[in-house]
């Protein structure tokens, strides 16, 4: 499942009115009849994934009596648009899983509960810090981490053994050899790329020390000359022997991973998402077999990918007991204990170091990942971060299908002054 970012629609802060904005089942002073009963929306897969978490809400009830779960699982390519309608509106979920980069998004139009001082908040010295910072918003927090993520390079063992190549690359240039040699003495393709996808070019951007924008000085630096040589770089990967081409048809996404999960090619940048999925692959019947790195450099010697993964949120609009009982929920979800049966359910990484069980780092998938999490880049504080992907990602297909990279990326940076009026190019 493709987790990262929803790149379907702009997230535009909206002016609510949170007096025609009510939760189902909710009186209309804020008291309850009789338990509770919150409306949950999961966005996690239905089929490999949310069965877990849905366990993990019928524990909350056990737990909890006078508090009923009404889970809801909304497919996450759909999930963005159908939030901010429904918390504009009416129906909206009293909690729900938000995505990394739609929270500062949803906070910035009112949609969302501060949560500090409240019991999902209550322990968050126990979480990375850096996820804790890209949870606030104008200095307050409004989603607590649940998982976390970011883009590696996974491989396959054998196809590197079996080309002589004792360890993974450090920079796209060894990349781009050691896929020419995997090609010519393993016979399949050395690496896949998913083209056209603003998110899985990021790392190019942050191997040439830039990235789409400056937030904190408020400039657009997706035209720079660091920006250029870094999407230069990202069309070799399409291009150089042993790469596979650029798919960027709407199956893409999928051809990779059947691709990769068969042994027909030998490494991939990917997610922890795909792990559980992986696993079940002929080539990686054996856990062993899948290696796991950090995403290779550019030429500037830095290298890193973006932090990904979910918050749990509260919806502002609700009456005070079912507040309360989604602060409540929001707590279980994200204790220590929930963190890891979810890790050993579902191969995700947790959010807190002590969920990070000898049990969770016995499935390798899970300790790679957690050493590739040293490297990835925090989200700015920025609602509209999120917005940035797809107007890149729609014009990387074109750059690579011919477009030149600096006009494309112009185009990038007209969008971008649309959506951010206080930026300078």
């Amino acid at each position: 499942m493709r987790r990262g970012i929803a790149a379907s629609a702009l997230v535009v802060a909206l002016a609510v009115s949170m007096a025609a904005c009510g939760s189902s089942g909710s009186s209309s002073d804020g008291k309850a009849d009789g338990p509770v009963t919150l409306t949950y929306w999961d966005t996690s897969n239905a089929t490999n994934e949310a069965p877990n978490y849905q366990e993990l809400a019928k524990k909350f009830e056990a737990a909890n009596p006078n508090i009923k779960v009404d889970f809801v699982n909304v497919p996450f390519d759909q999930a963005q648009n159908k939030l901010q309608t429904a918390m504009g509106a009416k129906g909206a979920p009293d909690v729900f899983r938000s995505e990394v980069g739609w929270t500062a998004a949803f906070a910035k139009a009112g949609y969302l509960e501060p949560l500090d001082g409240t019991p999902a908040a209550a322990d968050t010295s126990a979480f990375q810090p850096s996820l804790i910072q890209q949870a606030k918003y104008e200095g307050k927090l409004y989603g607590v981490p649940l998982v976390t993520d970011t883009l590696g390079f996974l491989y396959n063992k054998d196809l590197f053994a079996k080309a002589g190549i004792a360890a993974a690359p450090k920079t796209w240039d060894e990349l781009k050899a050691d896929a020419a040699t995997i090609k010519d003495k393993a016979g399949v393709d050395g690496f896949w790329l998913k083209a056209a996808d603003g998110y899985y070019a990021m790392p190019f951007l942050f191997g040439e020390g830039t990235d789409t924008v400056d937030a904190a000085g408020k400039k657009i630096t997706i035209t720079s000359p660091e920006a250029v040589k870094a999407v230069e770089t990202y069309k070799t990967m399409f291009t150089s022997p042993g790469t596979a081409k650029a798919d960027v048809t709407t199956d893409a996404y999928a051809h990779m991973m059947d691709a990769f999960n068969s042994g027909k090619v030998a490494a991939i940048i990917q997610g922890p998402w795909e792990i559980t999925n992986i696993y079940k692959g002929a080539a990686f019947a054996d856990k062993k077999n899948l290696g796991i790195a950090p995403v290779p450099g550019g030429s500037s010697g830095k290298s890193g990918a973006p932090t990904g993964g979910h918050n749990i949120s509260v919806y502002a609009g609700s009456d005070k007991a079912h507040k309360a009982a989604a602060e409540k929920f929001a707590a279980f979800m994200t204790s220590a204990e929930s963190q890891a049966f979810i890790a050993q359910k579902n191969s995700t990484l947790p959010t807190r170091s002590d969920a990070f069980t000898a049990d969770v780092k016995a499935d390798p998938g899970i300790a790679g990942f957690q050493a590739v999490l040293g490297s990835a880049k925090p989200r700015p504080e920025l609602a509209e971060y999120s917005s940035l992907f797809a107007s890149f990602g729609e014009n990387l297909g074109k750059i690579v299908q011919g477009a030149g990279t600096q006009d494309g990326l112009n185009t990038v940076g007209t969008d971008y002054a649309k959506l951010l009026p206080g930026f300078a190019k």
